[in-house]
């Protein structure tokens, strides 16, 4: 079970978005690898704080992440947040260290300091997938086919002159405080550190073609229309030794044509005829994944809920299922034939059809609080 981001930086979920990163600075500096070279499992750490300040400090992720958790970003198995690689880190949030280590830079795992290359990331691609009230019920893997950008075979590329390979360059200046130095990505290269040196025909400036590929996503039960999964490597790739970008998937959810989705819960509005509330029937209604069939009592009131635990939809945090809550609306006749209105007129003033509503008989307002309790 992955652990939780605000216990990894030592905060609580009410701070602000300078102790987030304030708390993230001092756990990257902890365990940055300059300060700790071979430690594995200092490694480990600060990659998990990474991730997790990349997840807290933009409001909308957070926000989806108190909501729904880990679930919101990697419930389907490699999507999200998680497995960021020290380019990842370094090429996002460099600026967090300052100059504490050679310029924000580090050695030994192909990034910015040390004398080591600068590896760039591909561009990210974003497709929209659309998601039935069933496939969201039950989870689901799509196929869907994507053009991105690869390497063109045969392409070869050579160190930049400019840059050396590191992929920036770096400039002293002078200033009333002193000499300072300051480092921006080698626009030679685009800061890739090596150039193309023999081209394909059918490659671009960058030595990438166009592919045509099927990608298979698995998306868990549970998600919510808006919400963003994420495939890695499964954008496009990037010159000579980088790295291929995300390939981002929101969900689009389609409307169900009698159910409707509350959280995990489902509404269906079930309307059943004066004889049949009288008399009690049996119904047949929609449910995720095929037919239900419920039994209606006697006397049974219009407005009645009836709540079918576990027929909802399945939590996205793994809790379990929600709830399909059937609303007994009784309906009344506009049109009588002369014998139908005879038999009424003759019932109007029975003590058997004068309403009288017991105890147990909820009103409105606590059938709509039982709905949200």
């Amino acid at each position: 079970m992955k652990e939780d981001y605000y216990e990894i930086l030592g905060i609580s979920k009410s701070a602000t978005a300078a102790e987030i990163k304030k708390a993230y600075r001092k756990k990257a500096l902890e365990y940055h690898p300059d300060k700790n070279p071979g430690d594995k499992k200092a490694e480990e750490l600060f990659k998990k704080s990474a991730e997790a300040y990349e997840v807290l400090s933009n409001p909308d992720k957070k926000a989806r992440y108190d909501q729904f958790g880990h679930a919101a970003f990697d419930g389907a198995g490699g999507f999200g947040g998680g497995g960021m690689n020290m380019d990842d880190i370094f090429s996002q949030f460099g600026d967090i260290f300052g100059g504490a280590f050679g310029g924000g830079g580090f050695s030994g795992f192909g990034g910015f300091g040390g004398g080591g290359q600068r590896r760039v990331k591909g561009s990210n691609l974003r497709i929209r997938v659309k998601m039935t009230l069933d496939e969201v019920a039950h989870g689901v893997e799509k196929k869907v086919k994507v053009r991105r950008k690869i390497q063109a075979s045969g392409v070869t590329y050579k160190t930049c002159g400019t840059c050396g390979g590191r992929g920036q360059v770096t400039k002293i200046t002078n200033t009333i405080l002193g000499r300072m130095q300051t480092a921006a990505a080698c626009t030679a290269c685009g800061g890739s550190g090596q150039i193309i040196d023999k081209r394909p025909s059918d490659a671009d400036a960058q030595g990438l073609k166009i592919n045509e590929e099927t990608v298979s996503i698995k998306i868990p039960a549970g998600v919510e229309d808006g919400m963003q999964l994420k495939v890695p490597g499964k954008g496009n790739e990037a010159p000579g030794n980088g790295i291929p970008g995300d390939l981002l998937v929101a969900i689009e959810t389609v409307d169900h044509e009698t159910l409707k989705r509350e959280g995990d819960n489902l509404h269906y509005d079930l309307y059943i005829s004066f004889p049949e509330a009288v008399l009690g029937t049996s119904k047949e209604i929609d449910a995720v994944g095929g037919k239900v069939r419920i039994k209606l009592e006697p006397g049974i009131q219009s407005g009645k809920i009836l709540r079918l635990r576990g027929k909802g939809i399945s939590s996205i945090n793994g809790y379990g299922s929600g709830d399909l809550l059937v609303h007994v609306n009784v309906w009344t006749p506009k049109e009588l034939n002369k014998e139908q209105k005879e038999f009424f007129e003759r019932m109007d003033g029975s003590d058997n059809f004068e309403p009288k509503p017991e105890k147990s008989d909820k009103s409105f307002f606590e059938k709509v609080k039982d709905m949200f309790s």
